[in-house]
């Protein structure tokens, strides 16, 4: 789904480790002594974090007072090239806490997090706003053109500026004392919205007898059955609002009682009135964003947040989500109808509603293609489709894979040496995929060390982890992906790469653009289920046989069904984020009417389908660093879906040089704003011709001139 950036890692801190490690020295203290440079997380304990970053802040802040104190005119190499040094014992301190954070958290680490956050938020405001060092970085700025710079020094000196601009370098004393005030606040309020969530996804259990499976396939059996003798009650079955379990219940389950009351129940999240209600948090959230945003002279927090952003406006992605919200409504009203016909068949008095869209939706899936899923997961286990991935980073890139024996934080976790074409060591990459009581939902990528270059000038390699909530293995059954968790794999790996390929030169050139992100990771969906890349990695578990043609067949013909659903809930979600964080002047608002004004009163989304998230669980914008940013996927989809034309347009769609031309995108970091590096791999701008056309909202028109998608802002171009 995401990649965690950089500064959330070190400020989204729901922290994990091992339970029951060895405390001792704190490893924090010293060289890590592990294969290269792991985390030695055998020897991490809780208590080892808050003195780790009380540590890491003063040799922080130790070194700003280096450059503030230095007496010789500023510099690119004194203030910027220093400044851009600094603060890596707090960084990797943040990269370990943040990525742990989602995986394993318990009552222990959530209280030490609220210890943390305001602290973390405070240290940094300390130094955004400190004037002596603004000052410096200013007079450097000023005179940037006597210096010489190269293309990435200059890029790291004006992103350096612009960065301190906005986190309130140029506010008077008394509008800096708010900003770093309401920071603080920002910070402990993710940290409570994350928690509740985190309690309401564990504190449902729907109990069942063997008599409520009707229609249930023996692999959600099982992991129900499996659950419920965790929890002790060996003669039940007992789902959970886990997508593995959800989702399959809504998909077969024939009783619609009991589908109503799971999907309400995971619908009704963090609003249910009781000490997990995140409704005031959101209030406190838009209201204290809208402020900060009006301090740093922005009309909305969605202005502050586009204006760093590929997008540059608001208006700019309102513009492409406005697009194609019409024909996807118009889309998801036609399968509405389809299944209707067959819903008035079991319910002929009865009103078609939210809950009953998986389950008809499954059967129109096999009533018109007579496909369903249970027929594709054999093809699909866990291990094939890691070994897919691998197969496609191998033939695109060269690279290879090679298990590696290091320090887990839970026995699920496997690790593996990352191999460059030339063998030399490219990163490490871990892998977490199954869900447990500690662990978020969803899944995500992310780095425990960060790609830099050391002091020698030698090239520090990432070490990456994917953390995911697939289908666990029953009995003797293996993991065995739905088609969805297929393309989620195929996903985060494309994170991972991107972050394995990283060679910048400096750190502050590491992130890019939010609404680029997920180009690297959207673009790999693209081969998971083309029948050139299936025969090489879709085999039946039991005897290797590969998947049948005619599967193959059903699912080219099924490519785009129920993609009006799709494409409407996801763009649903967009837009409420940006609507709720273009609130300018705030007023106490009811969180659940705000929504539905916005989404079925305002543009008219029908009441059989949810936004994929609703605010009082939307983690993403709340506590996941995509504020006023959903629509990443979105303007990433325009680019990946017309990058993977590259590819098509070969002859080849594993093209090694098309494949070079792109793995230079990914390594390039933000040493470059995202449409310069997408022009330069693609030769053109961006079309979103190939976007619409892949999710069926149009058809593919004959070749013609090129036309501009995704034009970039000019605010975003003079960074």
């Amino acid at each position: 789904m995401k990649r965690i950036p950089l500064f959330l890692s070190i400020l989204l801190m729901t922290v994990s480790c091992k339970s029951g490690t060895q405390t001792g020295e704190n490893p924090f203290f010293s060289a890590w002594e592990t294969p290269y440079g792991v985390p030695p997380f055998d020897r991490i304990a809780p208590e080892h974090f808050m003195p780790a970053f009380e540590r890491a802040m003063s040799l922080h802040d130790a070194e700003i007072e280096a450059i503030v104190s230095n007496n010789d005119e500023p510099t690119f190499e004194n203030v910027i090239v220093a400044y851009d040094k600094s603060g890596l014992a707090l960084e990797q301190v943040g990269l370990v806490f943040g990525m742990l954070c989602e995986a394993e958290s318990n009552e222990e680490l959530r209280a030490l997090q609220e210890q943390a956050m305001p602290l973390l938020a405070a240290h940094d405001d300390r130094i955004g706003m400190d004037e002596r060092l603004f000052a410096k970085v200013k007079s450097v700025y000023d005179r940037r053109t006597e210096f010489g710079l190269d293309a990435d020094a200059m890029r790291l000196l004006e992103k350096t500026y612009r960065d301190f601009v906005r986190s309130g370098a140029l506010l008077d004393e008394e509008r800096k004392a708010r900003l770093k005030a309401i920071n603080e606040e920002l910070a402990l309020n993710s940290v409570k919205f994350g928690a509740n969530l985190l309690a309401e996804n564990n504190n449902f259990a729907l109990e069942l007898t063997i008599d409520d499976l009707e229609g249930i396939p023996t692999t959600a059996r099982e992991l129900a059955r499996e659950k419920a003798r965790e929890l002790g009650k060996s003669d039940r079955f007992v789902f959970t609002l886990h997508k593995p379990s959800l989702i399959p219940f809504l998909t077969y389950s024939k009783r619609r009682d009991l589908r109503e009351r799971i999907y309400k129940a995971y619908l009704n999240r963090c609003s249910n009135g009781d000490q997990y209600d995140n409704r005031q948090l959101i209030n406190d959230f838009v209201r204290l964003r809208a402020e900060k945003a009006r301090l740093l002279g922005y009309p909305s927090y969605a202005a502050y947040v586009t204006a760093d952003e590929m997008a540059g406006t608001p208006e700019a992605v309102y513009a492409l989500l406005d697009e194609i919200w019409t024909p996807a409504l118009k889309r998801a009203q036609g399968e509405l109808a389809e299944m209707e016909a067959l819903f008035k068949q079991d319910h002929p008095d009865g009103e078609f509603a939210s809950w009953d869209w998986w389950y008809y939706a499954e059967k129109l899936r096999r009533k018109n293609y007579a496909l369903d899923e249970e027929m594709l997961t054999p093809y699909f286990s866990l291990e094939n489709v890691q070994s897919g991935v691998f197969f496609l980073a191998n033939r695109l890139y060269g690279i290879t894979f090679r298990p590696l024996a290091v320090p887990v934080y839970h026995p699920d976790v496997t690790a593996y040496e990352v191999l460059d074409a030339d063998e030399s060591h490219l990163g490490v990459l871990y892998f977490d995929y199954f869900p447990r009581e500690g662990k978020s939902q969803g899944a995500w990528c992310g780095n425990y060390v960060e790609q830099r270059y050391d002091d020698n000038g030698e090239r520090v390699a990432p070490v990456v982890s994917i953390v995911a909530n697939f289908t666990r293995p029953t009995g003797n059954t293996p993991a065995l992906l739905t088609l969805d968790e297929t393309e989620t794999l195929f996903h985060e790996f494309g994170h991972a790469l991107h972050f394995l390929f990283h060679d910048v030169k400096y750190r502050g050139l590491s992130e890019v653009e939010g609404d680029f992100v997920e180009l690297p990771s959207q673009v790999m969906e693209n081969w998971a289920f083309e029948p050139e890349m299936l025969k090489f990695y879709a085999v039946h578990y039991r005897n290797d046989e590969p998947i049948p043609a005619y599967l193959v067949e059903k699912l080219r013909k099924s490519e785009f069904f129920n993609q009006g659903f799709v494409t409407t809930e996801l763009i649903a979600a967009a837009l409420s984020d940006m609507d709720i964080h273009s609130i300018g002047d705030y007023e106490p608002f009811d969180v659940g009417e705000f929504g539905r004004r916005a989404l079925n009163e305002k543009r008219g989304l029908i009441p059989q389908i949810e936004p994929r998230y609703r605010y009082p669980y939307f983690s993403h914008i709340f506590d996941g660093g995509y504020s006023a940013g959903y629509y990443f996927y979105t303007w990433a989809e325009v680019l990946d879906k017309d990058a993977f034309e590259a590819f098509r347009e070969s002859g080849d769609l594993f093209d090694r040089k098309v494949a070079a031309r792109f793995r230079r995108l990914l390594s390039r970091g933000g040493s470059e704003d995202g449409m310069t590096l997408y022009r330069a791999f693609r030769g053109k701008n961006p079309d979103k011709t190939a976007m619409l056309v892949a999710r069926g909202l149009m058809e593919r028109p004959a070749p013609q001139a090129d036309s501009l998608a995704v034009e970039p802002s000019p605010e975003t171009n003079n960074e």
